[in-house]
């Protein structure tokens, strides 16, 4: 297993929606950064949001386990392998995420339980 170079390429408002739906106040998401980079594997990295990770981690699996060999679905999706583009699933403010293999061996950092 490898570890995914995860990228918050693009925090959002939907300044539309955020008007009608959304509290006096909201911004685009505080919880994170654009450029800011995390790797994981298995496990969700420390200082991302839990909603976020909920919403990439399928792809996050799937590329440390060697889907970044080719494309996502049929190739109708992203042009490059190894990338998936994803975004967490706040309806008002979503973040960006770009999710990328990498050539970065796993280690467990835990002593299994036997």
């Amino acid at each position: 297993m490898h570890k995914v170079k995860i990228t918050v390429l693009k925090k959002t408002l939907d300044k539309e929606l955020a008007a009608e739906y959304g509290a006096e106040s909201l911004t685009a998401c505080p919880m994170l950064k654009e450029g800011q980079i995390f790797y994981a594997d298995y496990a969700k990295p420390q200082g991302l949001c839990d909603e976020a990770w909920k919403a990439i981690y399928q792809y996050v699996f799937a590329l440390a386990h060697g889907a970044g060999e080719r494309l996502f679905y049929y190739g109708d999706w992203i042009r490059k392998p190894g990338v998936a583009i994803c975004s967490c699933n706040d309806g008002l403010r979503p973040v960006i995420f770009k999710l990328e293999a990498t050539d970065i061996l796993s280690e467990i950092n835990y002593t299994p339980v036997e």
